[in-house]
C-alpha cells in the first residue's frame, strides 16, 4: 500500500464531495479562507475517523469511558494510524489542573522531593535528622566511658482530663507495667513515691526506660533498650546524658525526622505528601486549590456614597424580610453609638464601619426595654453573610450570596496548596512550591546547574533526565515564561496547545497521525521558528503532522500544502491547489497561493487615522499598573486611533489591557464591580469616552438555540415582516407566531429543536429529525405563511449573502444583513447554531453587532488576536471594518502578534523583552514607520 492517506467523496459540512491523496510522514498544512472547510476536513474527516476505528476495536464495556464521534460524511477512507488531535479548546476547568500535572513534571517532581528531599525546621533553621536504631546505638558508644545515660519515653499528657485522679491512675498504670522511675518536669522520681505537684506545673512527663553506663560491654544492651523505647514512644525517645565533670544533655533520637530542638516529629517522605490532591499534602485550609472564597468589600459595599437604606451594604437588599432583623441591629447600633443612620457610609467614620462590619462585644439595648442594656455579641456583616451562607438551605440564596465572593489566595499556604509539612522538605535549598513559583526557563536553569552527589545523585539523575526533556520541549514551544503552578483553566488556547505538542514530543511516539489547529496561535514572529522545528522533529520521528493553519511562515515550510476554497461556506468545500507551497504559489485560482507569492498585496491605510477635533491630543492613561509581571509602568493610549499592543508571548500585553485597563473602564463607566480589577494607582481621561467594549473570542451562549439572526437581532425584524403579511393579520399572527422559543408557532413535539435528543449510554447520543415538523421547528399553520414564497423556516435556512437580495427592500434588515457580509461573515445561515461557530466567526459576529449599532465616536473597543483563525484574505476584511470603526472616531486596542495588522497600526505599545518575570516593561511607543526606523525591538525588526 502507498504511504498515503486515501480520501474518497468527503462531505462532511461543507466539504463537496472531494477526493483526496495526503502523504504520510509530512508535515502536511491545510490552508483555506475562513469557513472553506479546513476544520471540516481535518478534525471532523480525518482525525474522526481514526477515533472511530479504534474504538471499534474496543470491548463494549471499554467505549463507555471514550469520547464519542460521529460519523463523518465519506464514502471511503484508507491509510490511516492512530490519530492525536491537538486543538486549541482548553477544555480544562478543574481548578486542580496545571501546568505540571499536564506535563507529568509534577508528578515528577513529587517523586523527586519523597526520595531526594530534606526536612527542614524553619524555627531553628536546620534540617531534621532521621537515624536507624543501629546508626544509633554506634554514636551513643562514642561518648566518654563512664557516662551516665538513661532512656527515656516521654508521655503524652491530655490537658482536657487533668486532674488529680488522672495523674494517679496514670502513675499506677506504670507501675503495674513494670516500670521503677518516672521523670516529671526535671526531677526523677521512683513510681513507689508520692509526687507532690499542683496540677497547673506539672509540664511535661517521662518514663525512665533504663539507665546505663557507657562501657564496652553495653553494647547488646543499649540497642535493645534503644529499640524497644522508641517502639514504646511511636518512633521516638529522649537521652539524658551525665558527662564525667557532673554536666548534663538531653538529645533527641527518632526514626522519623526530627528536630533536634523543638522534637517535632516530621512524617514520611511519600509522593502522596506531596501532591495536593490527597489529604496526606492538601492545605487543611483550602483543601489542596490554594485560594478560598471569601466576601470581597468591593461588591458588598460597591458605591460608599450610598447610605445603608440606598444600598451600601448591597447584601443587605436582596431580601428585605430576611435581612430586616440584621438591619434593625444596626438602627439600635447607630443608637447606641450616636451615628446618624441616615448617613452616606464614607460618613460614617472608620471604627463605627470596622464594628459594622467585624462585630464587637458591646452594651447595646434590649429590643423589648430599651432602658436595660445588656451584654451582647454584635456579629458583623460579614460573618453574618458568611454564616448564612454555609447554613441556608436555599440554593438561590447561596447563589446570591456568591455574587458577593470572590477567591482570594489561602491565608494558610499562601497560594502552595500544600501543607506545612510538605513545605517544609527541601532539594537544594528549595521546598517544591519554589520550584513550582519558577518560569519554565529558570526552573530549567535550576536543575542544569545543581549539583547533588553521594547516593542522592543515583536516586535524582533519571529524574532530573525526564523533567529536563520536558521542559526544554516547554520552552523551545515558546511557553518558557509560565510555571507548573500556573492553573490550566487560566491558559489560552495557544497556550494549552503548545503544552499538549511538548508532552507529544516527549512520549517519542511514531506511526501517529498528529491534527493541530493554528499552533501559530498568540506567538511572536520571533518564536514561530522554534514551533516549525518542533512541528518538524514530531515528522521526524516517523509520524504524520496535519495542520490547520493560516500563518506565511509555517505555509512556506511545509513540505505538502492543501488549499481549499475558493470561498468559504457554500461557495467553500473544493480542493483549489495542491502540492508543495511553490506549486501553490504558482496556481492563480489559490488566494494562499497568491498571497504567499506576493501578487496579493497586504491592506495598509492610505494614511494614518487622524483623532477627531473632539479627541485631538487626548489620551487615556493607566498609571503604575503591577498586574502579574507589570513592572509599575504608565501607558498612554492616543484617543481616536487604531493602536497596537505588541510582545513575545508572556510580555504582559493582557495583563494590561484585558486584566486591567478593561475592568477599570468598566468599573468607571458601566459600574460593573463584578470584573476583577487589576493592580494600577489611577487612570486618567476616562471621560473622553463614553463605553468600553470587549470584543472577545468568548462563546455567546450555551444555547443550541442560539444563532446569528437572534444574536444580532435581525430574527426580531423577520417575526416583524411576517407577522405584518396579510395572511397573519387575517389569522391574527403576532410576531410571536414566528417564535421557535414559546408556545404558539413552535412545534411542541421537538419544542422548536427541530430533532428529538436520544440517550444511548455507552454510544453517542442521537439526534433523530422530528416526525412531525421534519426539522423545521415549527407547526404547519405557521409555515403556511409566505414571504417571497418562503416560510419562516426557509428563511432561517438560507445563508446571510442570499437573505440580502431577498429583504433588500427592507432597510434595517438588510442593513444588519450587509454588515454581516461586510466582515466576511454571508455565507453563515440565518439559522445556524453559534455553538458551531470558530472563536473567529464568533469574533466578527461581535464585530458586525457593534457596527450595526448607532455611533457615538466615543467608544473604546478592545480585541484580543482578532486574527485567529482568519486567512490573509479574511485579515484584510477585518482590518479594513477595524479602521472604518476609528474613522467614526472610536478608539481600536489591539493585542496582536500578525505583522499585517501590526503594520496598518496607528500606533504601537511594544511590552518585553522576554515573557514572565523577564517580561513586562514598555520597550517602545511610537508609529509603525518609527518603530521600524529606531528598530530597537524584536517587532521593529519584522517590520
Amino acid at each position: 500500500m502507498k504511504n498515503i492517506i486515501s480520501i474518497r467523496g468527503a462531505r462532511e459540512h461543507n466539504l463537496a464531495n472531494i477526493d483526496l491523496e495526503i502523504p504520510k510522514q509530512k508535515l502536511v498544512v491545510i490552508s483555506g479562507v475562513s469557513g472553506s472547510g479546513k476544520s471540516s476536513l481535518a478534525f471532523n474527516t480525518i482525525y474522526a475517523t481514526a477515533q472511530r476505528q479504534y474504538l471499534e476495536s474496543m470491548s463494549t464495556h471499554a467505549k463507555q469511558f471514550l469520547e464519542k464521534l460521529q460519523k463523518p460524511e465519506l464514502d471511503s477512507i484508507e491509510g490511516l494510524s492512530p490519530a492525536i488531535a491537538i486543538d486549541q479548546k482548553n477544555s480544562q476547568s478543574n481548578p486542580r489542573s496545571t501546568v505540571g500535572t499536564i506535563t507529568e513534571i509534577y508528578d515528577y517532581l513529587r517523586v523527586l522531593f519523597a526520595r531526594a528531599g530534606k526536612p527542614w525546621c524553619e524555627v531553628h533553621q536546620q534540617y531534621a535528622q532521621k537515624h536507624t536504631i543501629q546508626n544509633l546505638t554506634s554514636n551513643i558508644l562514642k561518648l566518654p566511658s563512664q557516662t551516665k545515660l538513661q532512656i527515656l519515653i516521654p508521655v503524652q499528657i491530655s490537658k482536657k482530663q487533668c486532674s488529680k485522679n488522672y495523674y494517679e491512675k496514670l502513675f499506677s498504670k506504670f507501675r503495674k507495667e513494670g516500670f521503677v522511675r518516672i521523670r516529671v518536669n526535671q526531677r526523677v522520681f521512683l513510681l513507689e513515691e508520692t509526687v507532690n505537684f499542683e496540677l497547673d506545673e506539672i509540664q511535661s512527663i517521662a518514663i525512665v526506660f533504663d539507665r546505663l553506663i557507657i562501657k564496652d560491654n553495653v553494647a547488646g544492651r543499649l540497642n535493645e533498650s534503644l529499640e524497644k523505647a522508641i517502639t514504646l514512644g511511636a518512633g521516638s525517645a529522649r537521652l539524658l546524658i551525665e558527662y564525667l565533670d557532673g554536666t548534663q544533655e538531653e538529645r533527641v533520637v527518632s526514626e522519623k525526622f526530627t528536630c533536634s530542638v523543638c522534637q517535632v516529629n516530621l512524617p514520611e517522605l511519600e509522593p502522596s505528601l506531596f501532591s495536593f490532591n490527597t489529604p496526606q499534602g492538601a492545605c487543611p485550609r483550602c483543601h489542596g486549590l490554594g485560594a478560598v472564597m471569601d466576601l470581597d468589600l468591593d461588591l458588598v459595599i460597591p458605591d460608599k456614597a450610598k447610605t445603608i437604606t440606598q444600598g451600601a451594604l448591597a447584601p443587605l437588599l436582596l431580601h428585605k424580610k430576611m435581612f430586616s432583623k440584621f438591619r434593625g441591629a444596626i438602627k439600635r447600633l447607630c443608637e447606641d453609638y450616636n451615628q446618624n443612620y441616615s448617613a452616606h457610609w464614607n460618613e460614617f467614620p472608620e471604627w463605627f464601619q470596622q464594628i459594622i462590619l467585624l462585630g464587637e462585644n458591646i452594651q447595646i439595648k434590649g429590643q423589648k426595654n430599651e432602658k436595660k442594656r445588656r451584654k451582647k455579641k454584635f456579629e458583623g456583616l460579614l460573618e453574618y453573610l458568611k454564616r448564612r451562607f454555609h447554613q441556608t438551605e436555599s440554593r438561590k440564596m447561596r447563589q446570591s450570596l456568591a455574587d458577593f465572593m470572590r477567591e482570594h489566595v489561602c491565608p494558610d499556604c499562601h497560594g502552595a496548596r500544600l501543607n506545612k509539612y510538605a513545605l517544609s522538605i527541601r532539594f537544594a535549598g528549595k521546598n517544591i512550591d519554589d520550584l513550582t513559583s519558577l518560569p519554565l526557563t529558570e526552573l530549567y536553569n535550576f536543575f542544569t546547574s545543581t549539583k547533588v552527589d553521594g547516593q542522592i545523585n543515583l536516586i535524582a539523575a533519571p529524574l532530573l533526565k525526564q523533567m529536563l526533556g520536558r521542559l526544554e520541549f516547554l520552552i523551545n514551544n515558546g511557553v518558557g515564561y509560565l510555571t507548573l503552578k500556573r492553573e490550566a483553566r487560566t491558559l489560552s488556547g495557544g497556550e494549552a496547545q503548545r503544552i499538549k505538542l511538548a508532552s507529544q514530543l516527549g512520549s517519542g511516539l511514531n506511526g501517529i497521525i498528529y491534527v493541530l489547529d493554528e499552533p501559530s496561535r498568540g506567538l511572536h514572529p520571533s518564536d514561530l521558528g522554534k514551533l516549525i522545528d518542533n512541528l518538524q522533529r514530531l515528522r521526524d520521528l516517523g509520524n504524520s503532522v496535519i495542520v490547520v493553519e493560516h500563518d506565511e511562515q509555517i505555509i512556506k515550510r511545509a513540505d505538502y500544502l492543501i488549499d481549499l476554497g475558493p470561498h468559504a461556506g457554500v461557495h467553500g468545500g473544493h480542493v483549489v491547489a495542491v502540492g508543495t507551497p511553490m506549486d501553490v504559489a504558482k496556481n492563480e485560482n489559490s488566494l494562499t497561493g497568491q498571497f504567499i507569492s506576493g501578487n496579493l498585496a497586504e491592506f495598509l491605510p492610505v494614511a494614518r487615522n487622524f483623532s477627531s477635533k473632539k479627541l485631538a491630543d487626548k489620551t487615556l492613561t493607566i498609571t503604575n499598573v503591577t498586574q502579574n509581571n507589570l513592572k509599575s509602568i504608565t501607558v498612554s493610549f492616543p484617543l481616536g486611533k487604531f493602536i497596537c499592543l505588541t510582545g513575545v508571548s508572556g510580555s504582559g500585553k493582557s495583563s494590561l489591557v484585558s486584566q486591567t485597563l478593561y475592568p477599570a473602564l468598566a468599573k468607571a463607566l458601566n459600574a460593573n464591580t463584578s470584573l476583577p480589577q487589576g493592580a494600577f494607582a489611577e487612570i486618567l481621561g476616562v471621560e473622553n469616552i463614553d463605553k468600553v467594549i470587549n470584543i472577545n473570542q468568548n462563546a455567546l451562549s450555551k444555547s443550541p438555540r442560539s444563532n446569528p439572526a437572534t444574536y444580532t437581532g435581525i430574527f426580531a425584524l423577520l417575526r416583524e415582516i411576517f407577522s405584518e403579511l396579510p395572511e397573519s393579520r387575517l389569522r391574527g399572527y403576532t410576531a410571536g407566531r414566528f417564535s421557535f422559543n414559546i408556545k404558539g408557532g413552535r412545534c411542541e413535539t421537538c419544542k422548536g429543536d427541530g430533532a428529538i435528543k436520544t440517550e444511548m449510554h455507552f454510544l453517542p447520543d442521537v439526534y433523530v429529525e422530528c416526525v412531525d415538523c421534519q426539522g423545521r421547528r415549527y407547526n404547519q399553520a405557521t409555515l403556511e405563511i409566505l414571504y417571497k414564497g418562503l416560510s419562516i423556516a426557509d428563511v432561517l435556512d438560507l445563508t446571510i449573502e442570499a437573505a440580502v437580495e431577498i429583504f433588500k427592500n427592507y432597510s434595517a434588515l438588510c442593513s444588519k444583513l450587509e454588515t454581516l457580509c461586510a466582515v466576511g461573515l454571508g455565507y453563515l445561515k440565518l439559522g445556524q447554531s453559534t455553538d458551531t461557530l470558530s472563536g473567529g466567526e464568533v469574533q466578527r459576529l461581535k464585530l458586525s453587532a457593534e457596527l450595526s449599532k448607532r455611533q457615538t465616536g466615543s467608544t473604546l473597543y478592545i480585541l484580543d488576536e482578532p486574527t485567529t483563525g482568519l486567512h490573509a484574505a479574511d485579515v484584510q476584511k477585518l482590518l479594513e471594518i477595524l479602521h472604518k470603526l476609528v474613522s467614526y472616531g472610536n478608539t481600536v486596542i489591539v493585542i496582536e502578534h500578525n505583522v499585517s495588522v501590526i503594520k496598518s497600526a496607528d500606533w504601537i505599545i511594544d511590552l518585553g523583552p522576554e515573557g514572565g518575570a523577564r517580561g513586562g516593561y514598555i520597550l517602545d511607543v511610537g508609529t509603525p514607520e518609527k518603530i521600524k526606523a529606531r528598530g530597537k525591538t524584536l517587532i521593529g525588526r519584522y517590520l
